[in-house]
């Protein structure tokens, strides 16, 4: 388990937990070398122990590391701690599509078709290097505030491939995106990612899923073999190019999809044109239906014109007695067949419960219990231990604790009451009694290094934002004051409030009448920021008025963000006083 405050690999500090999955959980982190946040996704336990999976997990999240693109999360590290396995990736402040969607429910056809762009764009360099990311689903696409996509989980998801439908804990959650031919159990290639993609496509649009079950095997036998159902039935006024999209990425035969996502980022890039919007619905090439699907119905259309050309009320139909026959033979070829298995089944399970009932009694025979010497002095613990038969070690260990008094066992290692061979290492975990924290100078430090240890320790952290110059001492995210002085002792439970830098100058009130849009623009250029225009007809008001804004007066400015400002437009309006007393004159 993962603490606040550990440090993985003695570089990321763990501030505090963000997510739990099938797969594995996920950690706010502060990378103490480069100086940034980021999120530290440490593989689950029955994983980590599966080398074969730990192998390919390894070699697919370096090769996703290799990926740089806009729409997807940048891998930076993957590496192993005390038997942790954990990837290091570029932290993102958003939420993922599918808490989009339950807060949304459906979306409007362009806001869906932007982020399936963003998502084609950004798979596209993926499949340039034939990359497949193998489990697209709404929770492994991360959406910001400002609407960019980030496609996550590339490495964790190539190297689940063949073992994912075996992982009861996410199977159910990416069943729903499938491609036949991996629920089928073959492998998969670039149009398999275009499937899933495809059925989010339809999620987005619709608010909910095609296909439902009461289990991953029922709807993964719908991806199988039932058509998906037709998108403008439910909303008939979606345009046919839209359609023609969804019904190609989502073909049951991969023949009939896009060849990579390449080639349906461009398909999209023109899907809302007008020209577009009345084509010919789309006819797939291939043959849907499979083999054997076909081979199986023709059987069937076979029997039945046999069985009409026969007499169906003659019992004794030379057909009916060659049936039976044949049906009797198998059952007592498969009857005779299942005693056999059955009795060396029955063997097997006799030799192995053996087996283990001997080795348990060997164990047990040779282990002996860790002796309970909590509260006990140093000196009677070591007495009592080696008495017992074992060891016990140098590196004693102080720790916190109210019940216990100062100097005496609070509990070794391995715990009482285990059953552990003779001669076996004990370490003894000694009482500091009540721990205090002392307080330092914590100015110009990282606030999150700091938040995290202090947490870690028992103290209860506020922070609170305060601005300060852009030509002052202090960076974005370092700590200006505390509230506790250094020098000053605090106890687990206490609060100690740290006030954190935030360099900047903040968002002008453009709406009260003072600005124009040049100045708006100029503010902009200054800052980095990119300016959208929103533009309102207006009867009543001044031409080129400024009435709202969409960052709150006072916030603080962030390069690189957008910022929109509305304006009345009416161009029959002439400012008689352009002096801008308010005042005009009446004589």
């Amino acid at each position: 388990m993962i603490m606040k405050g550990q440090k993985i690999s003695d570089r990321y500090q763990v501030i505090k937990s963000i997510g739990e999955g099938g797969m594995a959980n996920v950690y706010l982190a502060y990378d103490t070398i480069l100086d940034r946040n980021v999120a530290v996704k440490v593989l689950r336990g029955d994983l980590a122990s599966d080398e074969k999976f730990v192998r390919r997990f390894q070699r697919e999240a370096l090769a996703a590391s290799s990926l740089s693109h806009p729409n997807i999360v940048e891998v930076y590290d993957v590496g192993e701690d005390n038997g942790e396995y954990y990837i290091v990736m570029e932290y993102i402040e958003g939420k993922h599509l599918k808490q989009l969607i339950k807060k949304r429910g459906k979306l409007t056809v362009s806001e869906a078709v932007d982020i399936v762009m963003q998502i084609t764009d950004g798979l596209s360099v993926a499949h340039d290097s034939y990359i497949i990311h193998r489990d697209i689903k709404p929770q492994n696409i991360m959406i910001l505030e400002n609407g960019l996509v980030k496609i996550t989980d590339f490495g964790i998801a190539m190297a689940m491939n063949s073992t994912q439908l075996t992982q009861t804990n996410s199977v159910m959650g990416s069943v729903h995106y499938l491609p036949p031919e991996q629920a089928s159990g073959k492998g998969s290639t670039l149009q398999s990612d275009i499937y899933s993609i495809g059925i989010l496509f339809y999620e987005l649009l619709t608010g909910k899923l095609p296909f439902k079950g009461e289990n991953a095997v029922e709807i993964a036998l719908k991806h199988l073999k039932e058509p998906l159902p037709s998108i403008r039935d439910e909303l008939p006024n979606i345009p046919q190019s839209v359609e023609n999209i969804i019904i190609k990425a989502t073909a049951k035969n991969p023949k009939n999809r896009y060849t990579d996502a390449r080639e349906m980022h461009e398909d999209l890039k023109t899907c809302l044109d007008p020209t577009r919007a009345n084509e010919e619905k789309i006819k797939l090439k291939y043959q849907e239906i499979s083999d054997d699907t076909k081979v199986i119905k023709q059987v069937k259309e076979e029997a039945k014109k046999n069985t009409e050309s026969k007499n169906v009320n003659n019992k004794n139909s030379d057909t009916e007695v060659i049936a039976k026959k044949i049906t009797g033979d198998e059952l007592k070829k498969q009857n005779k067949t299942l005693i056999r298995l059955a009795s060396i089944f029955t063997g097997l399970v006799i030799v192995v419960t053996l087996v283990f009932v001997i080795i348990m009694v060997t164990s047990k025979r040779s282990t002996i219990s860790v002796p309970d010497v909590t509260g006990k002095t140093t000196t009677e613990a070591i007495k009592m231990l080696q008495d017992a038969g074992f060891k016990v070690t140098d590196d004693e260990e102080m720790v916190s604790s109210l019940d216990i008094k100062v100097g005496n066992v609070v509990r070794t290692s391995p715990l009482a009451g285990s059953e552990r061979k003779k001669g076996s290492e004990i370490k003894l975990y000694i009482s500091s009694g009540d721990e205090t924290i002392l307080i330092e100078d914590y100015t110009n430090k990282n606030y999150l290094e700091i938040k995290g240890s202090l947490e870690a320790r028992g103290l209860i952290v506020n922070t609170e934002d305060e601005v300060v110059e852009t030509d002052s001492d202090f960076k974005d995210d370092e700590i200006v004051r505390q509230s506790v002085e250094a020098g000053e002792s605090l106890k687990k439970g206490q609060s100690i409030t740290l006030y954190v830098a935030r360099v900047g100058i903040p968002y002008p009130d453009f709406a009260d009448g003072s600005y124009t849009l040049d100045d708006v623009r100029e503010f902009c250029e200054d800052n980095e920021l990119k300016l959208e225009v929103v533009e309102t007809a207006s009867d009543t008001m001044l031409d080129g008025t400024i009435y709202d804004q969409s960052r709150k007066a006072g916030s603080r400015v962030s390069k690189g963000a957008t910022f929109k400002i509305y304006i009345y437009r009416n161009e029959g309006i002439v400012d008689d006083n352009p002096d801008g007393n308010g005042d005009q004159d009446l004589s």
